[in-house]
Parts: C-alpha cells; structure tokens; sequence
C-alpha cells in the first residue's frame, strides 16, 4: 500500500463515521421523567451527601473504581517526538480504546498543555478525584521520572508511567525465560542497553530486582556508552554509567549475552551479532523497525533468541500484554498506587504463562499446530484470552500482600468468573479471523468485484494479506472501480463471459457436463451456465483454479445458492446444507443456526445443524455450547413444535454424548446463567455459558439475527455456509464492506480447515 493511501485511510478512520475512537455512554435507563429525576435533580443529591460522610462511597455510586485517566503533556508521541498535547490526542484516544477492549476499562483522555513539572503535577492532582486511576503517556524524560513519582507520593490511587514501566515488565517476563532456555543466570551475564530514555532506564531498573548486577549492565545513548567520565549526565544516566575502557556500541556487545534495544532503527550490524557470546539474547524494541532486522539477526545467528515490538515476528514485545491488565487487578482491590511489588507480580504472571499450555484458540488465531515454551515463544501473544484472568489476579494479589489495597478479593474463583465475563467485544474475535487468515492465505474469487463496495473490500483483503484476491466480473468496470479507488495491487481478473475466456469456458462446461448430463443438461446449456459468475467460480474451486469464493453482494440468496448446491456438491454424510451467524455480542461471540436455508428441519435435520454448527464453533478454536431453542421449556408443552426440538436433542445426545447440548429451552433460560440454575439445575447447560443458539425454524431464526443486528448495532459475520464440499459462502444481500472483509478472513479459515481434512 502506497504512502498517500496509507495516510488517507488513516485520517478516513479517525474522522468517519463519528470523529475519534472512544465516546461515553449511559450505563443506567434514562427513558422516563423518573429515570430522569433519579439519575438527577433531586435523586442524585443522595449518592452525594453519601459520598460527602465518607469518600470511599464514591467508588459504590459512581464510575471512578472503573475510570482510568490517559494523561498527556505530548512531549514524546510515539515515534513523533513533541508535538503538543492537542496532537497527540488520537494516541491517547488509542490508548483508552486498547484499555476498553482488552480490560473493559473506561477511559477519559487528558492532554495538559503543561511541560513545566510543578504545573503539570499540580494540574493533575486537581483532578484526580475523578478517577481511580492515572495512566501517564508519553512524557519526555527526564521530566516523565519526576512527574511519576511525585504524583505516586502524592495520590492515593494507582499512578503508572506505560512509557517506562510496560515496556519493563513485558521485556522482563521474556528475559526471565530466554535466559531458562539457555541455561544461564540473570546475575551472571552481560546485558548491553541501548538507549537512555524513560523506558530503558525503568526496563534496566527491572532487570536489576530480578537479580541482573549493575556491574554487568552497560547502557548506551546516541553518543556511544555512557561513561563516569562524561560531564553533565542525568541522574538516571549517572546511575549506569561505567568506568570499563569501552566508548561504543560494538564495543559494548563484544561478549555480551543480552542486548535490550529501546532506540533507533539498524544500528546493530550482523558484526556486533557475531561478537556476542553462545546463544545471545536479543530484543531489538525499537518500532517499527528494530534496532536488527528479524530475518537478517536469524540468518546471522542460528543459536540466537530475538523479540521485537512487531507482530509479524515471533515473541512480540507489545505493552498491551501489561497496562490493561495491571491497571485492572489495581482497580478490582482499589489499591492506593502500583508499587514495585505489583510490577514484579505482573511480570511473573507473564513468564508463568508462557510455560502453561497455549489454547488451541490461540494457536489457531495465529496458525500454529502447537505453540509451546521455546526460542520461539517466550512471552504469550496479546489475544491469548488467558490475560484477563492470569494477571490482574496477580497483581491485586500483590496489592493485597503489600497492604496497599482498600478491598480485598475474599472470592478468587468468582473473581476468576468476573474477570471472564470481561471478555466481551467481539472485536478481539475480528482481529483473531484476520490474523488466522493472514497466516495462510488462499485464493479468493470475489464474484462481484465490478460492484464498488465488493471491490473496496477486495483492495482491504489484498492489502491486509487476508487473501490473494481474484476479481471476477465485467473487466472494464473493475478496472474503473480499481482506477477510483486507487487499488494498487497487481491481481487476477477475469471476465467470464470474454472471448479471451472461452477455452476456459468451454473446459469447465466439458467437466460440468460430464457430472450432469444425466440430469438434464445439455452441453449447449452447461456452456451457457459457464457465463454466468456463480457457476464460473464454483468450476475455479472445483478444479483447483481457486481456494474459495464470496458472492451474493447484489443478488438475492436463491439465486446465488443453486450454483453453489450444483456444482460444489455436500460433504460426506451430509443431505441438506445449513447456514449460521457470527454474531459478536458484548456477551461474546454467539453462533446462531439456521438462519437462511431451512425453512422447517426436521428433527433429525435439525440434529444435523447443530452438529455442523458445532464444527463450526470447533474451527474457530471454541468449545460448542449448545442451547436448542423453543417457547416452552424441558418438556414444558407436548406441542409438535416443541416436541420436535426435544427429539432433536435426544438424537444429539445418543449420537455426540460428547457435546454440550440440551433444550428445548426459552432463550432467556439459555443466556440468564442465574435463572438456568435456579429453575433448571439438571441440564447440561447449567453452570455453562451458551455460545451457540439453534432455532427451531428459518422465521425464528432469520427474524432474530436481523433483529439483535438492527436493533442493538451488533456485529454480524454471515451467513457462514456449512455442509458443501468447498468453501463457499454467500453475503447477506448489500452487505457492507466490513462484513465483507469478515466473510473473506471466514472464506480463508474454511479453505485452510478443509485442505487439512
């Protein structure tokens, strides 16, 4: 993707379809003149004079145990330098929205037009009672030191510096177990610092209360090792300053066994590589190139152990694995700050978990067949969903155990199941499938490509590396939709209804024929269907010409399916193909079944949806929970409707003793874990959380996926077609680019899985 195109999908984003990325939102009903009257004038002057006797209550009646500032002077954005608090707003923004995703954290951004550290710290302090907690970002140093620990002795919530401490704890956790790997002790080796900012100085810190010696570390600035012979050094310089007979960098890594880069891009060579010593450790931080390149640092050094800050290598160092998760086991015991002992608990927490067995939603979410502990997986990957429940408890354990927290967790495991329930969103969901998919892209026919949101969400695909995009439809408009948007990538197009087609034509009419003239179809007719998109594409597949396709952007979905049922075929064993719905809730992702093809199933085909539902839910690294829905209850009604879903269920049960599955159950039943088990303890489904929804018929379940989609703005990926032989899957009829995106990193999974098979 070109430069200008990159900054003008960027400046797209931040501006459309609501100017920036996080906004507020109710959390109580507002509806009535009495919702009104509570929520202010006169009811709210209750909670207030509440508060006014003890202050504490202020974290029972209002948002501040769950409201986290992002404070900013703009003095060191990124790699931007000092561009002013106003500038470095969207950054901020970034922040609150990565604190919301990954630990259902609220999130004002503060940006302080303030670089003198008395007015900046007292400008805080002023609004700190709004908050209970204070995240600092991107504050030069070595102001960034001062302010932090001021306010850290000064205020009575937590007060953490990302810029210095996340990158500190993250690299520490990697540390620790790079150095198990190889067999070599923290107080023993030689580790080379490059760079003297705010995060180099707290990572080496770090390294130091884990049992590095001082004697042993050497940290360099732009201007070589930092030596006791210079003049005017910081204090923070001053405290790692040496006296050995080195002045640069390759001097420095001859014979080291660490290098922590936290500077500028390429200044490592190949050279000062191979001076380190057997199995060197290095982590090169500096974004978004590193201080080595990955592929050159491997090629130079087969024993070495790398990470860097990029997600396209192994062993990502990436502050999103800390500050979500630090701040929400600080603010779950409201702990008055975050001491040193709360650091070294999240960064045990990250080690310990890198050794523990990886998920298979994990290793899928970034194609792998086993992640395990290694050279090549040394701290966990920032979707691995275990983050949320392994390391706030850890940190508000050491809260706890340092006397700094006002309100003890007394229930671990409810806490455990609390901290679950956060998971939520399903974008993290989104960004798994996309992920996967770019792990092992496939050829993609997008069938309507000559449409210009199909062709949109082809250039997304393409320039994501989701899928190799094949553009099928008439030539010239797709060269004009790709002209208008500026589509730079060179892919295949095709026109099937061209001349230049026609052998291909021909042949895939010959091999049609062969398999139908027994139906009916003539060769002149088989020709004929060859023009046509649906069915060209379906013979791509067939014959190895492609891997999957999407179509059914401008056509209705009767249309579209008669090719693909034709000329595709089913899968073994199965009669009737169905079709579910990916929809991601704040409950998490819900799998709804079937919600376009049948119309009334038969118990036993209603059996069969769920167990290809369920292989669904499998292929997504998910264990399938199952909730057979009805109007009526276990048994409740001896209607024939009801009583179908129930033979269903018995069918299911004698032959997938395995699955978790029961009904016929009332969908409220099924999603209120609390009423589930009060009325209905005996069912499979209690003490579970419900991830698939089967319907007894098409109007039930059609009318409710468009209902929860319409109604409450859920996301929708879908419909997912299950039982064909290839992958092949039909967009809802004017689906928007997005879901087309989605449906494309779907179509991808569906052809990975099935070439396994």
């Amino acid at each position: 993707m070109s430069e200008s195109r990159k900054r003008r999908e960027a400046l797209l984003y931040h501006a459309k379809p609501t100017p920036g990325k996080i906004k507020v939102v109710p959390t109580k009903k507002y509806a009535s003149q009495r919702d009104l009257s509570l929520a202010y004038s006169p009811g709210v002057a209750e909670p207030c004079l509440e508060i006014e006797k003890d202050p504490e209550n202020a974290y029972k009646y209002t948002s501040k145990g769950n409201l986290v500032a992002v404070i900013s002077n703009g003095t060191a954005v990124l790699g931007l330098g000092d561009i002013g608090p106003l500038a470095g707003k969207p950054v901020m923004e970034g922040k609150g929205l990565l604190f919301k995703i990954f630990a259902d954290i609220d999130v004002f951004d503060i940006e302080v037009d303030v670089t003198d550290v008395d007015k900046f710290v007292d400008t805080v302090k002023a609004i700190a009672p709004t908050f209970g907690g204070i995240n600092l970002e991107d504050i030069k140093a070595p102001e960034a030191f001062e302010i932090e620990r001021r306010l850290k002795e000064e205020l009575d919530i937590p007060v953490m510096h990302d810029d210095q401490h996340g990158t500190a704890i993250i690299s520490a956790a990697a540390l620790i177990n790079a150095l198990e790997i190889v067999e070599k002790k923290i107080d023993e080796v030689q580790i080379v610092v490059n760079g003297a900012g705010a995060a180099a100085v707290s990572c080496t810190l770090l390294y130091i209360a884990l049992g590095a010696k001082k004697e042993n570390i050497v940290m360099c600035d732009s201007k070589g090792v930092i030596r006791k012979d210079i003049e005017n050094l910081s204090e923070q310089k001053a405290m790692f300053a040496t006296d050995k007979d080195i002045y640069t960098l390759e001097d420095a890594m001859k014979n080291s066994d660490v290098f922590i880069g936290l500077s500028v891009a390429d200044v490592v060579s190949p050279k000062m590589l191979l001076s380190m010593e057997k199995d060197p450790i290095v982590f090169a931080m500096c974004n978004p190139n590193p201080e080595i390149n990955y592929d050159l640092a491997i090629k130079t050094r087969k024993d070495i152990i790398m990470a860097t800050g990029r997600s396209d290598h192994p062993n990502q160092v990436n502050n999103v694995l800390g500050f979500p998760f630090i701040f929400r086991g600080a603010l779950d015991v409201r702990a008055t700050g975050i001491n040193e002992e709360m650091k070294m608990a999240a960064t045990l927490a990250l080690a310990d978990m890198a050794k523990k067995t990886v998920p298979e939603q994990v290793n899928l979410a970034y194609g792998q067949s086993n992640l395990t502990f290694g050279r090549d997986y040394i701290i966990p990957k920032p979707f691995d969903p275990r983050l949320i429940y392994e390391i706030p408890p850890a940190v508000a354990k050491a809260a706890m155990d340092s006397g700094i927290a006002k309100s003890p967790i007394q229930d671990w495991e409810k806490y455990k199941d609390v901290l679950m329930e956060r998971l939520g969103t399903g974008s993290k969901l989104v960004r798994v499938l996309h992920d996967r998919a770019r792990s092992a892209p496939k050829r993609l026919v997008f069938n309507e490509a000559d449409q210009l949101n199909v062709m949109k969400a082809a250039q997304i695909v393409y320039d994501e590396g989701i899928a190799i995009p094949i553009l099928l439809g008439n030539k010239e408009m797709i060269l004009s939709h790709k002209e208008e948007i500026g589509f730079e990538g060179e892919v295949e197009i095709i026109d099937p209804k061209t001349d230049e087609r026609r052998a291909q034509r021909y042949a895939y009419a010959d091999m049609y024929w062969a398999t139908h003239q027994r139906r009916g179809v003539t060769l002149l007719e088989a020709r004929k269907m060859m023009r046509e998109r649906n069915y060209f594409a379906s013979m791509m597949i067939n014959q190895g010409d492609a891997d999957a396709m999407i179509t059914g952007y401008s056509r209705n979905y009767a249309s579209t399916i008669k090719p693909l049922f034709e000329t595709l075929g089913m899968q073994d064993g199965v009669s009737r193909i169905a079709a579910c719905n990916l929809m991601l809730t704040k409950r998490g992702p819900m799998f709804l079944s079937d919600t376009t093809v049948n119309i009334d199933p038969t118990p036993k085909q209603l059996a069969k949806i769920t167990q290809m539902t369920s292989d669904v839910v499998k292929m997504f690294g998910m264990t399938p929970v199952v909730s057979m829905l009805s109007f009526s209850n276990f048994g409740a009604s001896k209607s024939e409707k009801s009583q179908k879903v129930e033979t269903a269920v018995n069918l299911l049960h004698k032959s997938n003793p395995d699955l978790i599955v029961d009904g016929p159950i009332q969908v409220d039943f099924a999603l209120n874990a609390e009423m589930l088990e009060d009325k209905f303890s005996f069912s499979q489904l209690a003490g579970k959380k419900t991830n698939v929804l089967v319907f007894p018929n098409l109007d039930s379940a059609n009318i409710s996926y468009k209902l929860m989609k319409e109604l409450n703005g859920i996301e929708s990926i879908g419909p997912i077609i299950m039982g064909l032989k290839k992958p092949a899957h039909i967009l809802q009829l004017g689906a928007s680019v997005d879901e087309m995106v989605n449906m494309a990193a779907v179509a991808v999974i569906d052809a990975q899985n099935k070439a396994k098979k």
